[in-house]
């Protein structure tokens, strides 16, 4: 689980259930007038007010409905694959819990004779809580990380004489690693592991700027991700395989349009349609 990939509307959702989780330990219902003439007559009632804990429909159908919902919503989308349960995806059930817990909510109160303070705070955390679920997706405010994306470090794996091989700023072998930052590129006919000749890759102007009208061809990069973003696969399935993380290198391999084929750490490669805001090594 990606924490790094919550937005603020994410955020909305977990203030929201603290407040509800908070509004279920507050009385339900308001005190009477104990005021003047009343006084007396109200020392000899007993006017102990309850809260929803001594109301289990009331707990259980509205405060731990909106925040178990709320927690549904928050987990599935920090997992890095959408999972379903009985053939409904993980957050939709999430999101449809937030707003039952609303819709009780409202009625409690309108059913209320003198509602208390645990009623009225439990609405409006409810109201919030099945707002910010359903519009996190939806409203672009909302769609920002809720938690900055740390910028990446030059050397991933250490500064000494070999660190990280193949990351940016790494100190490669003689003649540079295929695809990597700073490395020869294999030329026409070359295949991988043979010298480049001195003529070709001294050859002057020339030989070192395309021709004219030839588009020039796509070099391996490194690059990392401002945002938590996902990977799919190269068959055009419409299920993520993998989620890059901000503050991890990746490696370009192929550019199709505007996307790119990324390569992860452990080897899996993906299609990555979003490449706004990326940094290269």
């Amino acid at each position: 689980m990606n924490i790094r990939s919550l937005t603020r509307g994410d955020g909305v959702v977990i203030g929201a259930a603290v407040l509800l989780f908070i509004a279920s330990f507050l009385d339900l219902t308001g005190g009477p007038d104990c005021s003047g003439p009343y006084a007396k007559f109200c020392e000899a009632q007993d006017y102990s007010s309850s809260n929803a804990w001594d109301a289990l429909s009331t707990l259980m159908s509205m405060y731990l409905a909106g925040v178990i919902g709320a927690a549904i919503v928050v987990i599935s989308r920090a997992l890095p694959q959408p999972r379903k349960v009985a053939g409904l995806d993980l957050g939709q059930f999430g999101v449809a819990l937030t707003i039952f817990a609303a819709w009780t909510a409202f009625w409690s109160i309108i059913d209320a004779n003198s509602a208390g303070a645990g009623l009225i705070i439990g609405l409006i955390a409810a109201l919030i809580l099945a707002a910010g679920a359903v519009a996190g997706p939806l409203v672009p405010a909302l769609k920002p990380a809720l938690i900055g994306a740390p910028k990446p470090q030059a050397a991933p794996y250490g500064a000494g004489p070999n660190p990280g091989y193949g990351y940016p700023g790494a100190q490669q072998q003689a003649g540079g690693g295929y695809g990597y930052p700073g490395g020869q590129q294999p030329q026409a006919g070359q295949t991988h592991g043979q010298q480049v000749p001195a003529e070709a890759t001294a050859g002057g102007a020339a030989g070192a700027t395309p021709a004219a009208g030839t588009a020039p061809e796509f070099a391996p990069f490194w690059f990392a991700v401002p945002v938590a973003r996902p990977l799919y696969g190269e068959d055009g399935s419409p299920s993520p395989i993998a989620e890059l993380a901000p503050g991890t290198w990746y490696l370009a391999v192929e550019q199709r349009g505007q996307a790119l084929i990324a390569q992860t750490q452990d080897g899996r490669r993906g299609v990555l349609q979003d490449t706004t805001g990326i940094q290269r090594g």
